[in-house]
């Protein structure tokens, strides 16, 4: 990035939050596939600081909402959100800087049990007030009284639009039709309310701050059916045993759990297949598959 860019946007954050910001970051942080992620020193103390293109902006702003909902259930720490706008070529979030620490099982315990608070505060419907993105892929989030209806039509079906475009018709999209029809059979009795979800809970989403504390961001927040979130957090590790147990221990999950995490966790799957291609795919159809066949 120039560094008139990084001048202009540290000018803006200095604007923002009324505190000096350095010209520049100190250290770009690893781990960021979409936007490029700062180390950027300032008078109140070091940010972290995600930088994108100027089109970036809405993201950005949703994030930041998405970030103070959280917030406001005082259920788990977020980052502070300190600043969000455009400078230049770029758009940014600045967000407070959370020193990581070592984690361990008190900690996820801890997790757990603030995952369960926060799927305690609940709305009259599924969804949200504004539309986000998952990764870098919209997700909509118009109200819905119906579950079913919602994860068919806000989740399910723009990602297998999306991956037809992308190439997958003929792996996906008769299989897909024919899923979508079942939904109503695999959701049968299930008593799913409108939970605030995280929305992305993977295992690069949360950590440890210094002093033991879980703390969670990158949100894609709306919401859901609460085993949403569980569904995620199995799909890639990154969490103990701990964790499940101090979650269940405070909000135990109903019979057919497993076979709806399978559900809920083909919306992830089916977007890393449109974020990143191959071998998600298959498993797209792999898991299509098995869903279909307990649909009977």
């Amino acid at each position: 990035m120039k560094a008139a860019t990084f001048a202009a946007v540290g000018r803006e954050i200095a604007a923002l939050t009324g505190s000096s910001c350095a010209p520049e970051p100190e250290r770009s942080i690893g781990g960021g596939s979409i936007n490029a992620c700062y180390f950027w020193p300032s008078g109140a103390g070091p940010l972290f600081v995600k930088v994108g293109a100027r089109g970036a902006r809405e993201d950005f702003a949703a994030e930041a909402d998405g970030l103070d909902e959280l917030s406001r259930a005082q259920a788990l720490r977020v980052p502070r959100v300190l600043a969000s706008g455009t400078a230049d070529e770029a758009a940014f979030l600045a967000l407070e800087w959370i020193e990581r620490g070592a984690g361990g099982e008190a900690c996820e315990w801890a997790l757990g049990e603030g995952l369960a608070a926060l799927h305690a505060v609940t709305a009259p419907r599924f969804g949200w007030r504004r539309n986000n993105t998952i990764g870098h892929t919209p997700q909509a989030n118009e109200w819905s009284a119906d579950w079913t209806e919602f994860f068919r039509e806000r989740r399910l079906r723009p990602q297998l639009a999306l991956a037809a475009q992308h190439g997958f018709a003929r792996l996906l999209s008769g299989r897909g039709e024919r899923l979508l029809a079942a939904l109503p059979a695999l959701l049968a009795g299930h008593p799913a309310r409108p939970a605030l979800l995280h929305g992305d809970l993977w295992g690069g989403n949360w950590l440890a701050s210094a002093d033991g504390e879980p703390v969670v961001f990158d949100p894609a927040v709306y919401f859901g059916d609460r085993e949403t979130d569980l569904a995620m957090t199995r799909l890639f590790g990154g969490f103990s045993a701990a964790f499940y147990s101090a979650y269940e221990a405070v909000a135990p999950l109903p019979p057919g759990a497993a076979l709806r995490q399978q559900l809920y966790g083909l919306y992830h799957v089916l977007n890393h297949a449109n974020l990143f291609g191959g071998g998600y795919a298959q498993q797209a159809r792999e898991l299509i598959d098995r869903l279909l066949a307990e649909a009977g």
